[in-house]
């Protein structure tokens, strides 16, 4: 069986026979079904100016805990339309305003059917400026300036991103993402290079984001205390920008260590990566409660897929 991903109307072509039967009464009292985002596009496609027709994604294999597991279904855009929180760091330079106009077009830009959430952080407390709404124009409109203030409480946004994924639970079950506009950074175990790839706060939010099947998509901006003076901050509060959209199947977009001249090659990247983006739900035989790590692979070598590197089962 081959999955045909028709990239001009965004369909998931898929039948069960293509990974194995049906599973028994008897066995569906052991399994249950686990949904996650995951990214199919070509290795070269981001490299270039347009996007292939067609991707041969040939046959997809989802692993967990390294035992193939069976796929119940992949929604694409076409039928499950996406989610979409962005959430901007109030802490901010100033530089980021220059972006706003770019960030507003990228929204009015979306498919018809995206719901879009517009929240700010400040000091890890999440603020809702609007909550999810299909009228694009209106979530465009909630997006605001930064202060750009010389003050950070080196809180971080991790705690903001936390709740945040709480506030999809009342959505129906599919493509879920966060964009994330922030420097990663969070002082709370001090200034230590590797104090931000380590943070506690860091390992919640991936967790809960992880349990929900939000992918986040990172953006990095500075505040003041990455804001050139120090590289070292800088590069470890990327590594937790990094790392949050590694382990939940998104991306972390950076223009060196300092504030990017413009969003606007994170965003030909981003609408890409998220009209690629499908609702996988597979059968899980692992019942154990904790982390289930996957691995999401296509027979054809030609083929690159993003997904979470696990998720938390409670």
């Amino acid at each position: 069986m081959i999955y045909k991903i028709q990239f001009l109307i965004l369909t998931a072509v898929f039948a069960i026979s293509a990974i194995g039967q049906v599973p028994s009464e008897r066995d569906k009292q052991r399994v249950r079904p686990v949904t996650v985002p995951i990214s199919i596009y070509t290795k070269q496609e981001l490299d270039s100016d347009r996007a292939d027709e067609y991707v041969q994604a040939d046959r997809l294999v989802v692993k967990e805990d390294n035992d193939e597991q069976a796929i119940l279904s992949i929604r694409s855009v076409s039928n499950s339309p996406l989610a979409l929180a962005i959430l901007v760091q109030e802490e901010l330079t100033s530089d980021f305003n220059l972006q706003i106009p770019q960030l507003r077009s990228f929204i009015r830009g979306l498919p018809k059917g995206t719901r879009v959430l517009v929240g700010t952080v400040r000091g890890g407390t999440l603020i809702i400026r609007q909550k999810f709404t299909d009228d694009l124009e209106k979530a465009a409109k909630a997006v605001t300036i930064v202060a750009g203030s010389s003050i950070t409480s080196g809180n971080g946004p991790w705690e903001g991103v936390s709740d945040l994924t709480g506030r999809f639970e009342g959505l129906p079950t599919g493509r879920r993402a966060i964009l994330l506009v922030s420097d990663g950074f969070d002082s709370t175990l001090g200034a230590s290079p590797f104090s931000s790839y380590e943070s506690p706060a860091l390992e919640r939010a991936i967790s809960r984001a992880q349990k929900r099947s939000v992918a986040v998509y990172g953006f990095f901006s500075p505040t003041s205390a990455t804001d050139g003076r120090n590289s070292n901050l800088a590069l470890s509060a990327q590594g937790a920008l990094q790392r949050m959209s590694d382990e939940t199947g998104g991306r972390a977009f950076f223009q060196g260590s300092g504030a990017p001249v413009s969003f606007e090659p994170f965003f030909k990247d981003l609408v890409i990566l998220i009209n690629r983006q499908f609702a996988l739900t597979f059968l899980s035989t692992h019942m154990k409660k904790g982390f289930h790590r996957l691995d999401i692979t296509s027979t054809n070598p030609l083929v690159k897929i993003e997904h979470p590197q696990g998720y938390y089962y409670r």
